[in-house]
């Protein structure tokens, strides 16, 4: 093929990426771009209010990282707001040290906001919901009431001039095309992190933490670096806030305006940027166009968290996305392509076995596992049978770290770290679910891409920035999520919400998810369950095959027939116990698991 050819076929297969890129940047261009014509009209008095839209946005569009994506109830954050205005004026006026430039006091600020970004945040690590809303709420408290008792450095109740900006940003239309270039820059790396591993990552945590840390992604880790990057986010949008008030008391940090910074992120709707954007400009402008409301704000921003909740839940982003409206084709099966796992695996293996010696859990007074012993080898298909509660679960979730054993041990090679879940995809283990851990409101690719995040090379700061070692990762676990999706017969509706497609969908994207990471080992939950019977005939074959690329698969199941025609290797539990081990056939004509399992 020649040169002008290849070419032309690379800008071909290209084509659709960059069309869905330009549809969805086209949004914030044409409402970035309509702001930048502002000062056409003459009228100083929206120049402010806008000004003020864009500054609020600098902070939203941080928080809705933390919110919109993490789940976090971050409603207290006009702290770091006040935070920022604060720190910017005092160092502008030179209160504490010698005055200082406008632009470096910012600077200054937004590094503050960074470090107390993550010293708010640190709660969220081991509080939940409302008991984290509420550690929010009391540092902006905190913070208010420095600013009070300060008063030699902040005024305290009088208050503090704000810092003045330097040429040109010191007339009105210069601050506000400053802090609308401020703004779009917040956009595109709020957007750059959004549509990264960062990105699916927080919305894995979200919805499916268990599924997160079964996939190598550190919540902990994670969550610091987004509280810190909206810590600065706020910071500097609070020290803006403070010039464009030319004068700041306590006053001005309301909770009422810490309400609007939440609710913008729900109006908006969760896991998206466009959505907060527009529903951080509409509660900025709503208290100018009706404004004998603005003394029933409160009431206000109430009501109109009761109409998302009740009307429409997945915000403006929701209302939006056309594309799920779409129908789907009610004849869908699922036809997988084991075949295409030899293009998924490669690499060598070096040929440990998962070892169980002696191990014992209980809960409360119940023995739920009693001296279990157990290897699973690379390459072999390894049954785990038994009734209901005979700690067949138990085990792999002590295999994949979320319970600590009390005695003895569970080794791959060299020992694996008890209830350390997040370590277990570094060392090649994979798992499913009894129930599937999918993130609903993503897209089925994005769910497989999300068990490739610890494939990734590229930090935080160059998702941000969008550098080509980020958008090589990107090319990169894309394409193995491509190619699992069609591993499992699922590649028609990669671009799909999760939530619209069937149970036995779900229950093959988890396993592409799995497959994703090429594991060494991977563990499978009763995947059978909710199947028919010609989608476990599917399903056994791609377990079979998988077995050949070198895995070692331990398989709980109830479905007996599965059990005995595809492993090499089976254990009966009972009661925690092992009651019998050895291959299928041997199994088959136990008396005891005939007795206490297969009945007759």
């Amino acid at each position: 093929m020649s040169n002008a050819s290849q070419t032309l076929t690379t800008n071909l297969s290209s084509w659709p990426v960059r069309r869905a890129a330009w549809t969805t940047f086209l949004p914030f261009l044409i409402l970035f771009g309509l702001a930048a014509l502002l000062p056409l009209t003459g009228n100083e008095y929206w120049g402010l209010i806008a000004t003020r839209a864009a500054i609020y946005w600098m902070l939203v569009s941080g928080l809705s990282l933390i919110v919109g994506f993490a789940g976090q109830l971050a409603i207290g954050y006009v702290a770091l707001l006040t935070l920022g205005a604060y720190t910017t004026s005092v160092l502008a006026a030179g209160n504490v040290l010698p005055p200082l430039p406008t632009l470096v006091a910012l600077g200054i600020a937004s590094a503050a906001g960074a470090v107390f970004g993550v010293i708010v945040g640190l709660p969220a690590l081991r509080l939940r919901t409302f008991y984290f809303a509420m550690t929010t709420l009391g540092f902006a408290t905190i913070v208010t009431q420095v600013a009070l008792a300060w008063q030699g450095v902040t005024g305290g109740g009088i208050g503090i001039t704000g810092p003045e900006m330097p040429a040109p940003f010191n007339t009105a239309w210069g601050f506000f095309y400053l802090c609308l270039g401020i703004a779009a820059l917040c956009t595109w790396g709020a957007s750059n992190i959004a549509h990264s591993r960062v990105g699916r990552s927080l919305i894995a945590i979200r919805d499916a933490e268990v599924a997160a840390e079964a996939s190598g992604i550190s919540k902990a880790r994670l969550l610091v670096v987004v509280f810190m990057f909206a810590g600065a986010l706020a910071a500097m949008a609070g020290g803006l806030f403070a010039s464009l008030q030319t004068y700041i008391t306590p006053d001005a940090f309301t909770f009422e305006l810490s309400l609007l910074f939440f609710i913008a992120v729900l109006i908006g709707g969760r896991g998206s940027i466009l959505g907060p954007l527009i529903g951080t400009v509409v509660l900025t402008i709503l208290p100018e166009i009706a404004a004998p409301l603005a003394a029933w704000s409160t009431f206000l921003y109430a009501f109109l968290l009761l109409v998302i909740v009740l009307a429409m839940p997945g915000g403006i982003a929701a209302l939006l996305d056309f594309e799920s409206r779409k129908p789907l084709a009610f004849d869908r099966a699922v036809r997988p392509n084991p075949h295409v796992l030899g293009e998924l695996f490669h690499g060598q293996r070096d040929g440990r076995s998962i070892v169980l010696r002696d191990v014992v859990l209980s809960f409360g007074g119940v023995r739920a596992i009693d001296g279990v012993n157990l290897e699973i080898r690379p390459g072999q298909i390894h049954g785990l049978i038994g009734p209901n509660g005979s700690g067949k679960t138990t085990t792999l979730n002590v295999i994949s770290g979320y319970y600590a054993p009390e005695k003895g041990d569970v080794t791959l090679g060299s020992p694996l770290d008890p209830a350390a879940a997040v370590t277990r995809a570094g060392r090649g283990i994979a798992r499913t679910f009894q129930t599937p851990r999918i993130v609903g409101e993503a897209s089925v690719l994005d769910n497989v891409m999300i068990g490739g995040s610890i494939d990734g090379r590229a930090t935080f700061l160059e998702a941000l920035l969008s550098l080509p070692r980020h958008r090589e990762d990107e090319r990169r676990i894309e394409a193995d999520a491509l190619l699992a999706l069609r591993a499992v017969g699922l590649e028609a509706l990669a671009h799909v919400r999760a939530d619209r497609l069937q149970h036995s969908e779900l229950r093959f994207i988890e396993i592409a998810r799995a497959l994703v990471l090429r594991p060494s080992f991977l563990l499978l939950d009763e995947p059978a369950a909710g199947l028919s019977g010609v989608e476990i005939d599917h399903l056994g074959r791609l377990i079979v095959e998988i077995g050949r690329q070198g895995t070692g698969v331990l398989l709980v199941e109830h479905h007996a027939d599965l059990i005995f025609s595809i492993c090499d290797d089976v254990t009966v539990l009972n009661l925690g116990r092992v009651l019998a081990a050895g291959t299928p056939a041997e199994i088959r004509l136990h008396k005891e698991v005939v007795s206490a399992y297969l009945g007759g």
